[in-house]
């Protein structure tokens, strides 16, 4: 839960520094900026920790690289195409539909669990943040810019949920591949729509901030798939424009608004119900055998008696079946059906 919230202050920090930036920058120019700095980024921390290589199992390439395809060409391709033909003001409140697109399609999609109470948390989150994007005059435009700009939260909503698939690989190279795809894929529609590169300082300045705002959130953001599911990650994630408006009070020194007081208790709200969540019963884990960091608790206990073994580590291994009864998340040892 902390790294999801932690993803989520580091993306929605990122909207008022960004919005300093644009003074010199296009929109689409910076968006491609902001994922190749995170991507670029990335790679240069992994070169410097001198990370291993990503491992992943012969059935999850295609997950990758259908999240890739998903939310680093076809999503930014869709969004273009409505922000070009529609108010920004429609567009904004039409965007909290990512959210509600990942949890669609992490429950009757792929079968994640879920109960009333954190499709009630998902509900008040949701809410927070259309009470927080609302316009004074909210316009629409006409049908086909809209209904794009639903399709990029369709998209990104499916890349949540097959990123879930491969988010036991190392979590810093699953946030590489995808900024470096999606930074490539905006910063040519960028180039291509007559945008130019910016000044040496504002290009600097948006390499950096996507390292932190994107490439570390979207590190963090894996992590927390891992181990709550993709609903609740995303659920989670959704309060993000909660700290942008948060950031710009403090930092910009904008007033507070009844809107932001409503949406913090909204989304407060949700986050309760998602945390005081007791998920517990009996349940059975099939013989399952794959490679991930892991600690040897309950759930892997394939090292013999007197062998040593470290706090975290790194190899494959195989579980036996094991029937047993504990609060648990829809992580990767618990995706069984109910």
């Amino acid at each position: 839960m902390g790294a999801a919230l932690l993803a989520a202050a580091l993306f929605g920090a990122s909207a008022p520094l960004a919005k300093a930036l644009l003074t010199g920058v296009g929109p689409w120019m910076l968006a491609g900026l902001l994922y190749l700095g995170s991507g670029l980024g990335l790679m240069l921390l992994r070169f410097v920790r001198r990370s291993p290589s990503a491992r992943l199992e012969r059935g999850e390439w295609p997950w990758l690289a259908g999240a890739v395809l998903a939310g680093g060409v076809v999503g930014p391709v869709l969004l273009m195409f409505g922000l070009s033909g529609m108010p920004a003001s429609g567009a904004s409140l039409l965007l909290n539909a990512e959210g509600v697109f990942t949890a669609l399609l992490a429950w009757f999609a792929f079968k994640e669990n879920f109960d009333r109470r954190i499709a009630l948390g998902m509900v008040a989150i949701v809410a927070g943040a259309v009470v927080l994007s609302w316009p004074g005059e909210a316009r629409i435009g006409s049908v086909w810019p809209a209904l794009a700009v639903l399709g990029a939260c369709l998209a990104w909503g499916l890349d949540n949920n097959l990123t879930r698939k491969v988010s036991l690989a190392d979590a810093t190279w699953v946030a590489m591949v995808k900024g470096l795809a999606a930074g490539s894929v905006n910063l040519v529609i960028a180039l291509t729509l007559g945008a130019s590169l910016p000044a040496p300082g504002a290009l600097l300045g948006s390499a950096v901030l996507g390292f932190f705002a994107y490439g570390i959130s979207l590190t963090l953001f894996v992590v927390a798939l891992r181990h709550l599911g993709t609903a609740r990650t995303g659920a989670y994630f959704s309060v993000a424009p909660f700290f942008g408006a948060l950031l710009a009070v403090v930092w910009l020194g904008e007033p507070v608004t009844p809107a932001l007081l409503v949406a913090g208790a909204l989304m407060a709200l949700g986050v309760w119900l998602h945390l005081s969540e007791r998920h517990a019963h009996p349940h059975t884990h099939e013989a399952m055998e794959h490679d991930h960091e892991h600690e040897h608790d309950v759930h892997h206990q394939h090292h013999a008696p007197d062998e040593p073994v470290p706090a975290r580590h790194t190899h494959r291994h195989r579980h036996d079946p094991l029937t047993h009864l504990h609060s648990h998340f829809p992580d990767e040892h618990h995706r069984h059906s109910h």
